[in-house]
């Protein structure tokens, strides 16, 4: 059996607050071997970190990142343990020579430019991969060619053989409660990797494992390092 890819969900959120500098450092430190992290851009297209369209669940102002430079999301955000509302640049700087997995909640053509081309700029095409449904993936296709894709998939019919065609996506990645020997088996079969998202149980990791999905996107990556250990689940 390969190995399973285990991947950071938004870092390590239990411990440090999602999508920081310091929760990436963390994941990374408890066995991480890729980090997901959420991406969208401030009024003036810088590309930062963040899962929500608004400050106000992790940072506690009612402001939209839509209305604010990245002058200001740092002013609102700076101080403290955390750090500010990190830039896509300085994530990809902090994780070094670990991979990122890029969600791009909310993204439209441009905004999906401008953050491949930021990943471009700062040479670290080889250890980025996106993940999102088919239109922002088909984004990211067409503006990086090369990229590496885990299209995000939330029904058990199999996507369209024209939309796979289209995105040539490497990965499917599905909520982990869809996942199961069935549907690893034919994704397998297509040639295809299944990375799933977010089991943070061990028995439900234990199940995907035995299932025999390729990648695990978890809150609690010390704990899926802990399973693997023991042996494939068992």
């Amino acid at each position: 059996m390969d190995p399973v890819t285990v991947v950071g969900h938004r870092g390590d959120p239990y411990r440090v607050r999602e999508n920081t500098v310091p929760s990436i450092l963390s994941a990374i430190r408890r066995g991480a071997d890729a980090v997901e992290v959420d991406v969208r851009l401030t009024k003036d297209r810088v590309p930062v970190l963040l899962h929500d369209d608004t400050l106000k669940r992790l940072w506690g102002h009612d402001r939209t990142l839509a209305s604010l430079t990245h002058t200001e999301l740092t002013g609102l955000t700076a101080g403290g343990t955390h750090g500010a509302v990190p830039t896509l640049r300085e994530a990809l700087i902090a994780a070094g020579t670990h991979r990122l997995m890029l969600d791009l909640p909310g993204a439209d053509a441009a905004s999906v430019r401008r953050i491949v081309g930021t990943v471009r700029e700062c040479g670290a095409a080889e250890r980025v991969y996106y993940c999102a449904g088919g239109a922002a993936m088909l984004d990211v296709r067409a503006a990086d060619p090369g990229a590496e894709i885990a299209l995000t998939w939330n029904s058990l019919a199999p996507p369209r053989r024209m939309l796979l065609d289209v995105v040539r996506p490497r990965w499917l990645n599905y909520r982990f409660g869809l996942a199961s020997r069935e549907l690893v088996e034919r994704v397998h079969r297509d040639g295809l990797l299944v990375s799933v998202w977010t089991p943070d149980t061990r028995r439900s990791m234990r199940k995907l494992i035995r299932d025999g999905v390729d990648s695990i996107t978890t809150n609690r990556v010390e704990t899926l390092s802990a399973v693997l250990r023991r042996g494939h689940g068992d």
